[in-house]
């Protein structure tokens, strides 16, 4: 065997003994084509981190589709390769094969249509996607050809069909003929039977031999006895030719029919071909993320040999997939150590847990997800080596023990940077003491390689090297004493016993033995077993306090909260009792604001300087009245409101301000103070005055202002003395009803004055504002007329009016 040759056999040895066969049959039963099966069986290896990191991303895409309840319409996708390749040689398909690629071509359509739709969301399922074509014209030729039991239908071609009907017609004349001869008592005498049958497509009777010459006709076949003769009658011969001439031309034309399908399919074989590979691709893509889902297996960060690696809640793949309870355990090997030696009881999981991991590293190269949990870490290793299932072999003379040392040999030989070696049992079928120097030997030999190492032991001088040893790590498989069983869960950081005692206990053996052992062992001593032993029971100690003040703290924290619910319940209640007394001082605000409107009303309907003065008097003492209530109501705002944690209130909170009843949005929050945007307006107010209301805040009314602006507007409706300068108002930029608002206001103080006339400035803009303007002074009680002003005063930018007298 050359060295190539013996290399490619160490490593089918490795996959064998990890598993990989058995993860590539349940990779293949979740293909749905045959090329999907062929793939997954012979799934490759990735040349890299950067190829696995992308077969990752398109298995999440898979994954996606799946999840979204949808999945690729590859059904008819069948292996058609041997057809089309025949076909593009020239050859004649079948009426079957021919159905089978148009059940392609319509696959490919679909499924190119299905990714088309999704290629933002699914890009890398679209790039394979984007190399299908659209042959469904192909597809509905053939099928309109060929019916789906493979027949070829009637439809096929004019010709076709009119031979078909001439010779159905012509069996129809022969049945005819046939049956009227059967009631012919003189005939039917010299037959075995009254019947007739078909033999070599012609209608025969059944003739006894010794009436031959009575029944003049071709002999077409004979019974096995010869006592019978199948006979076609002479008057039918000539209907007999005529059918088989129509029979013979009508398979001519199915042979021409199929030869121009063939040739159609030949044509286009390339592309089909290159269909049924990216149909195949597909479906072993869509397998992957069916298998990953079946794991429930997510992607590793990929990283570099040198920096170990960490699989979280690890599962053998192969124990979930074969439905069996499986404890899953965190395995990590960190920086500067490169070897994790694995300890525990017999029977307690120590081969699952390697083997878990070089059937892991083996599934990164193949670009697909790992049975473990998200935020696992695990290097792309460029070989897997492993030394599991040794057995001895009388026939070359092999023990059990050189059947080991010679896999580990052949591991040696195969590694180097970037190897992730397995050994199972390492040097454990021997002398201990010669075991274990030769073992941590081995070990020197595989690290001084530049190898990551997993194995499993029973000696104690290789789990002491930990202790000594940065580049040694500890695990054990945990043991339950008080039921003598494993627990199957994997420990990091330290040894573990073989509980080799307690196993045999658990298995039968006599307790006089048991006891026996027991007692030759601790006679016998062993200072780092016991050293060993007394670790575990302190390390024992220490996990039952640790699980002690985590109950503990759990326990507090659980205090902390019920404290915090009643605080906040007691806070809530605080804010209602202010809440009630904001919307009481709202409600009064309302009914003045409503008073206020009224007044405005009637000054509109009836100017007059007498009642604008009277406005203002009442307003003013409205005015006295609400800012006195506010600052009650803002007082018990803030006394009910000491208590209210500021962090209860931030950027967008829909608020209401107590002191003046309005609902606002929080723009930001400052110490104890928030800028709040009413309307238009933007005010600081303390927190204390801010009462968190349901939902994000609305937009506000244009309108809203403070409650003292609205009184100081109100105070303006009073005569002043006007300027030339006063009888101009702009109004350029505001909304429809502040405009209106303020020209009502603006005319009614112009009228109290005296004055003819006064111009609004409103500009061109949409024009919106300037026709609700003329259509207000249209039926405004201030004004005679009104038209555009002058040029030199804006023209039609703004509108001069004459008031009243």
């Amino acid at each position: 065997m050359t060295a190539p040759e013996a290399a490619a056999d160490r490593a089918d040895r490795t996959l064998a003994e990890l598993g990989w066969p058995a993860l590539l049959e349940a990779l293949a039963a979740r293909c749905r084509t045959p090329g999907g099966r062929r793939r997954a069986l012979a799934l490759p290896f990735l040349d890299g981190p950067a190829a696995a990191r992308q077969a990752l991303l398109a298995i999440a895409e898979g994954r996606a589709l799946a999840e979204d309840g949808s999945s690729l319409p590859l059904s008819g996708a069948g292996d058609a390769g041997d057809a089309l390749e025949r076909a593009a040689k020239g050859g004649v398909l079948a009426p079957l094969e021919l159905r089978e690629v148009a059940s392609l071509s319509r696959a490919a359509a679909r499924t190119r249509r299905a990714l088309e739709a999704r290629a933002s969301a699914l890009p890398r399922m679209w790039a394979l996607a984007g190399a299908l074509s659209d042959r469904e014209s192909l597809a509905s030729e053939v099928e309109a050809a060929i019916e789906p039991s493979g027949a070829l239908s009637d439809r096929a071609s004019p010709a076709l069909f009119a031979l078909r009907e001439r010779s159905r017609g012509l069996h129809r004349a022969l049945k005819a003929e046939v049956e009227a001869l059967l009631g012919d008592e003189a005939l039917t005498r010299h037959l075995r039977d009254a019947y007739f049958t078909i033999r070599n497509e012609r209608y025969v009777l059944p003739v006894r031999a010794s009436d031959r010459g009575r029944v003049p006709g071709i002999v077409h076949n004979a019974s096995q006895s010869g006592q019978t003769l199948f006979v076609e009658p002479e008057g039918m011969v000539e209907l007999g030719n005529e059918l088989a001439i129509a029979n013979a031309m009508a398979a001519e034309e199915e042979e021409r029919i199929l030869r121009e399908l063939s040739g159609l399919v030949g044509a286009g074989a390339a592309d089909l071909t290159r269909d049924l590979e990216v149909l195949s691709a597909l479906d072993l893509l869509e397998a992957q993320a069916r298998l990953a889902s079946d794991l429930d297996a997510s992607a590793p960060e990929v990283t570099e040999p040198s920096e170990g690696f960490s699989l979280r809640d690890l599962r053998h793949p192969l124990l979930v997939l074969r439905g069996r309870p499986v404890v899953a355990s965190d395995v990590r090997l960190a920086p500067p150590a490169r070897a994790l030696v694995v300890s525990g009881p017999n029977g307690g999981g120590k081969t699952v847990a390697i083997t878990a991991v070089g059937l892991s590293g083996l599934m990164l190269r193949a670009g697909l997800p790992v049975a473990a949990a998200r935020g696992s870490r695990l290097p792309f290793f460029d070989a897997v080596c492993a030394a599991v299932e040794e057995h001895g072999d009388l026939a070359r003379d092999l023990s059990t023990f050189t059947a080991h040392l010679t896999a580990v040999r052949a591991i040696a030989l195969d590694s180097g940077p970037g190897t992730l070696a397995l050994v199972d049992e390492i040097a454990a079928d021997t002398d201990p003491r010669e075991g274990a120097a030769l073992a941590a030997a081995i070990l020197e030999d595989l690290l001084g390689r530049g190898a990551t190492v997993l194995v499993t032991t029973h000696l104690d001088e290789l789990k002491a090297l930990a202790l000594t040893d940065p580049r040694f790590a500890n695990a054990r498989v945990g043991f339950d004493p008080v039921r003598l069983a494993p627990t199957f869960q994997l420990h990091l950081g330290a040894p573990g016993s073989s509980s080799a005692i307690e196993v045999a206990r658990r298995v039968g053996l006599p307790e006089s033995v048991v006891e026996r052992a027991r007692a030759a062992l601790a006679g016998r001593g062993g200072a780092l077993g016991e050293a060993l032993r007394a670790l575990e029971a302190e390390r024992a100690r220490l996990e039952a306090e640790r699980s002690a003040l985590g109950q503990q703290r759990e326990a507090t924290h659980e205090r902390e909260e019920a404290a915090r619910r009643r605080e906040e319940a007691a806070v809530r209640a605080e804010r209602q009792a202010a809440a009630r007394v904001a919307y009481d001082l709202a409600n009064d605000l309302a009914a003045a604001r409503e008073e206020v409107r009224r007044v405005l009303a009637e000054l509109q309907a009836a100017p007059a300087v007498r009642k604008a003065t009277e406005a203002a008097r009442q307003l003013d003492e409205w005015a006295v009245t609400v800012e006195q209530a506010a600052r009650v109501a803002e007082s018990r705002a803030e006394t009910a409101s000491e208590a209210s944690p500021a962090g209860a209130l931030e950027a967008g909170t829909r608020v209401r301000v107590a002191s003046l009843g309005q609902e606002g949005e929080v723009l930001e929050v400052s110490g104890g103070e928030a800028v709040v945007r009413l309307g238009a307006l933007r005010i600081r107010r303390p927190l204390s005055d801010l009462l968190p209301l349901r939902g994000r805040a609305g937009p506000a009314p244009a309108f809203a202002r403070k409650t003292e602006e609205r009184l100081e507007a109100a105070r303006e409706a009073r005569a002043a003395p006007l300027s030339a300068r006063d009888r101009r108002l702009d109004v350029r930029g505001m909304r429809v009803e502040e405009l209106l608002r303020e020209v009502d206001l603006f005319l009614d103080r112009l009228l109290a004055e005296g004055a003819d006339d006064c111009l609004v400035l409103h500009g061109h803009g949409t024009g919106a504002l300037k026709q609700a303007l003329r259509d207000h002074l249209g039926a405004s009680p201030y004004v005679a007329d009104f038209r555009p002003a002058d040029d030199h005063e804006g023209g039609d930018a703004a509108t001069r009016i004459r008031l009243r007298r």
